[in-house]
């Protein structure tokens, strides 16, 4: 659907005095707020470079690394905790002897 409602909007904006007429109208007939579709048409034109920005592939890889940014922490944090759990171990192993 989304695909489809961006596609009517960019065959038909020349009909209308401007692309916000286009959308407005095209929205009101599939039934989808114009303020949702104008901003698939947004990302659309990002996507296909006819307008400066983010892309959707650009943003799915951001998040793919901030994701792995994040668990690549919680694992060092882990470490860290061991780490200092062994060593005091090894420190009371030692004034046993």
């Amino acid at each position: 659907m989304k695909a489809r409602a961006v596609r009517l909007v960019l065959e038909h904006q020349g009909e209308y005095p401007s692309q916000w007429a286009a959308i407005e109208s095209i929205a009101a007939k599939i039934g989808c707020p114009a303020e949702t579709l104008r901003g698939w048409v947004r990302q659309h034109e990002r996507d296909t470079g006819l307008r400066d920005g983010v892309t959707t592939a650009e943003r799915e890889r951001v998040k793919a690394l901030e994701r792995e940014n994040k668990e690549l922490r919680r694992a060092n944090e882990i470490l860290r905790l061991a780490s200092a759990f062994f060593a005091q171990a090894e420190l009371d192993r030692l004034k046993k002897k």
